[in-house]
Order: structure tokens, then C-alpha cells, then sequence
């Protein structure tokens, strides 16, 4: 009985086994090696990508390596860390007077909302705006370089720079929250309002924009033309006179 059904079980597999390759039942007990070695090569003859057998029998590296490709499968894992964004704190504030390179004293114009350079006649200083600079310190300080905001004395107007077209754009903007200024990430948009002031001798220094690099604050040529954001040298005036007030 029982050589009559290894006889039909071997007939039945030899109809699905690939010519050169024979099943043979045997009813001693099977090593776990000769039992992985069967199932693997069982499953290796289903793939399609498997045209030829090479052999029956597999030796302890190519046994490995079947295994891993068919049983281990590969997932990369990528450990991203990411840089925590850099903050700007406000550490102080206090008024300053200031005026261009050439003397001329800054003007709001209320109903453009610009700030225009001018030279001003005797008697009319009471039209010269004033500055609240407040002060930032960076995470990585710079000698040459400290980020400030500027507002308007008694007002709640501020400078900042953004783009209104292809390039950067000098703009006053009402901040109804000044708190919103105490401490400033540098991945928001409130970087627009920041500035890095960078003294070149006493008292005089250039206001370059935070967010676009080599664009600074600077006055026109021309009398009461508007307070604009420059890169070009020599096509407008870069550097002001900040004094402090007591």
C-alpha cells in the first residue's frame, strides 16, 4: 500500500516538475536542511524569473543567500534630524535720530505711507521722524553685524521689507501686537521686519534686509524721493547717521 502510493504521489509531481528535475518520496526521516532546501527550490521553480534549474542540490552560501532574498525583505529606515529654527530676542529698545549720508533728515508722508528723505529749513524739524530701534540678539552673533526693528515714534508703523513684485520693497506696516516682536523665528515672515545693522564708523551704518541678503535701506539721489531698498552702489545712498537719544 505504501509503495503504490509514493508511486502515485511521485507520478502526480513529475507532470509539474520541469524537464530534468524528479521528485522522489522517501519514507526516511528528512534533515531540516533537505526540508528547507525542498520548499525553497519549490518556491524558486514557481518565479517566473527562474527560466532554468542549475541543481537539485544547494551549498550553504547560495542556501543563505535564497533565503534572504526570499525571506528577509529590505526596509531602509532614514533618521532625519532636523535644525530646531533660530529664534531673534528682543533684548532692549530706545529712540534714535537719524539722517542719510548727506544730511538729510527722514519725512513720513501719511498719505503714501513712505518715508521720504529731506532736507529741512529751520523751523521745520518738527516734521523729522524718529526711530524706536529695538535690539535683537542672534543665536549666532555677529561682530559685524545686530539685527534690529524699526518703528516709527509714536506709532505703531514699522518698517519691514518684502517682495511687492520681483524685487525686495521697503514697506510701513501697522503692527497692532507689538508682542509679536518680542521674540522672532527666523523660518516666519516676521523676519521682514528685521534688519542688520552694521556700524562702518561712529555713528554711521548701513540697514541691510535679513530676509534678502545684500538689499539695504537706503535714500535716492534726488530731494523728497522715497526712503527705498537698494543693491546697487552708487545709484543711492546706503549709510545713515543713528545717534541715539536720551
Amino acid at each position: 500500500m505504501e509503495s503504490k502510493m509514493s508511486c502515485n504521489v511521485s507520478e502526480m509531481w513529475n507532470h509539474k516538475m520541469p524537464e530534468g528535475v524528479d521528485l522522489e518520496v522517501s519514507n526516511h526521516p528528512l534533515s531540516m536542511k533537505r526540508v528547507v532546501n525542498l520548499i525553497i527550490a519549490m518556491e524558486r521553480l514557481k518565479s517566473p524569473t527562474y527560466e532554468s534549474v542549475l541543481g537539485t542540490e544547494f551549498r550553504d552560501e547560495i542556501l543563505l543567500n535564497i533565503m534572504m532574498e526570499s525571506i528577509v525583505k529590505e526596509q531602509i529606515v532614514c533618521d532625519r534630524e532636523s535644525a530646531p529654527p533660530v529664534h531673534f530676542r528682543r533684548t532692549g529698545e530706545h529712540k534714535c535720530s537719524v539722517t542719510d549720508s548727506q544730511k538729510r533728515s527722514l519725512v513720513l508722508i501719511e498719505n503714501s505711507m513712505e518715508l521720504h528723505a529731506v532736507m529741512l529749513q529751520g523751523g521745520s524739524d518738527n516734521r523729522k521722524v524718529h526711530l524706536n530701534m529695538s535690539t535683537y540678539v542672534h543665536p549666532a552673533p555677529s561682530a559685524e553685524a545686530r539685527p534690529v526693528a524699526l518703528g516709527i515714534k509714536g506709532t505703531n508703523l514699522y518698517l519691514s521689507c518684502h517682495k511687492d513684485g520681483e524685487e525686495p520693497t521697503l514697506h510701513l506696516e501697522a503692527v497692532e501686537d507689538k508682542s509679536s516682536l518680542l521674540r522672532i523665528s527666523s523660518e516666519s515672515e516676521m523676519v521682514r521686519f528685521l534688519f542688520y545693522k552694521r556700524d562702518t564708523g561712529l555713528d554711521v551704518s548701513t540697514l541691510m534686509s535679513a530676509r534678502y541678503p545684500n538689499w539695504y535701506i537706503s535714500t535716492a539721489q534726488q530731494e523728497n524721493k522715497p526712503v527705498e531698498m537698494c543693491q546697487e552702489a552708487g545709484t543711492c545712498y546706503p549709510t545713515f547717521n543713528i545717534q541715539r537719544q536720551s
